[in-house]
């Protein structure tokens, strides 16, 4: 983040101690209970959110050289992107166009190109068609006809994101409203990809994005976690669009004001929560990158979520000290997350079944689950 920028948003949150306030929203939200068990609604974002829109897949690290591949099926269409030679990367859905098979499993590297399982099929780094076993079997069939079916890929600041159905192209800046520019000084595309992991729970998706969206509850449920480290019920929230950014202080930002505001370091003294709508918390820690991607378990109707986890280090753990270092920070975000934030998660969508609460009541305080879950509303009911 921009020097500047930090030392505005520093002078903000010196303000909100001063005063004893918050960022907050214009009114209390009453969010009807159905937003969250209701399948027709779950369809809906289904298909508007998560087949329509381009999704963050992960960091340019990912894919480094020609030939470097990871794969996608949490949206219910199987995507595979790869690094061409020329170094750009393609999307494809993850298809085989002879009977429909799944191409490749997971990630790799240094591929020249991929054959289906099933039959044989093979297609270059372009989606090509290159192979054809007992092609005078198929007459007819044109190679140019069965390419991989493309899908729209953009790749900007160290980041990739990706449309999971067929549509047109998009540029990265404009997808992010504003908020791009951060991104450029972390230099993500420097980063190594450290610790991926994958849980299922049952709780509808956003109730899964609202846990990182508020710290109001932080010196209650991670009263032994992360409670004592930031401060409660304090936060900036910024609007972007659909995206948003939300700045969670630490205690220690206290310290700040006896140095000149040259010296003050936001990243330092705070979590940065950027949440790429409708389904990513990037969560930019003062050493690390903590990456939270949310969607619907496929085929658990609304009360059903899949979480991928992914933990970003700035260089290779190089030695066991490097190592133990990680997996103490791995474990903070394992502890507060998995076994708190999300099995809460998942007594408050056994409540909405109860048919106990007819809405749920999002604070003033709470600016950043207003700003997600209108938002969320307005594109699907829209």
């Amino acid at each position: 983040m921009q020097a500047e920028l930090q030392r505005k948003l520093v002078r903000r949150l010196f303000a909100h101690l001063d005063a004893g306030t918050t960022d907050v929203w214009s009114e209390v939200v009453r969010q009807p209970v159905s937003a969250y068990i209701c399948r027709e609604r779950a369809e809906r974002e289904q298909q508007e959110l998560f087949w329509h829109r381009p999704l963050f897949v992960g960091l340019s690290c990912l894919l480094p050289n020609p030939g470097d591949w990871i794969t996608s099926d949490e949206t219910g269409i199987p995507v595979l992107v790869v690094r061409g030679h020329d170094r750009k990367l393609q999307a494809y859905a993850n298809v085989c166009r002879h009977r429909g098979a799944r191409l490749v499993e997971g990630r790799g590297c240094g591929a020249a190109s991929f054959t289906c399982p099933y039959h044989g099929w093979t297609y270059d780094l372009e989606g090509r068609l290159i192979g054809l076993p007992d092609e005078r079997n198929f007459p007819g069939i044109e190679r140019a006809s069965h390419q991989l079916v493309a899908l729209p890929v953009a790749e900007k600041y160290g980041m990739v994101f990706v449309q999971a159905a067929p549509g047109k192209s998009f540029d990265v800046d404009e997808l992010l409203e504003g908020m791009g520019p951060e991104f450029a000084p972390y230099q993500l595309d420097r980063w190594t990809p450290y610790s991926t992991r994958r849980f299922d729970f049952s709780m509808n998706w956003k109730i899964a994005v609202d846990t990182f969206l508020e710290p109001y509850h932080f010196p209650f449920l991670h009263e032994n976690t992360v409670g004592p480290i930031f401060i409660g019920n304090l936060c900036l929230y910024d609007g972007f669009g659909p995206h948003l950014r939300e700045v969670l202080p630490r205690r220690k930002l206290r310290e700040m004001r006896n140095k000149p505001c040259e010296e003050w370091d936001l990243i330092d003294n705070s979590a940065l929560v950027y949440m790429f709508f409708p389904n990513t918390a990037f969560i930019v820690q003062k050493d690390h990158m903590e990456i939270w991607r949310c969607f619907p378990k496929q085929g658990g109707g609304p009360s059903a979520s899949t979480i991928l986890f992914d933990f970003y280090i700035p260089k290779p753990a190089c030695n066991e000290k490097a190592r133990l270092h990680w997996d103490k920070n791995v474990d903070l975000a394992m502890r507060t997350v998995i076994e708190e934030d999300f099995p809460t998660g998942e007594t408050i969508q056994a409540g909405f079944t109860s048919g106990a609460n007819a809405h749920v009541t999002i604070g003033r305080n709470e600016p950043a689950v207003a700003h997600f879950e209108t938002t969320v509303n307005r594109y699907v009911t829209a």
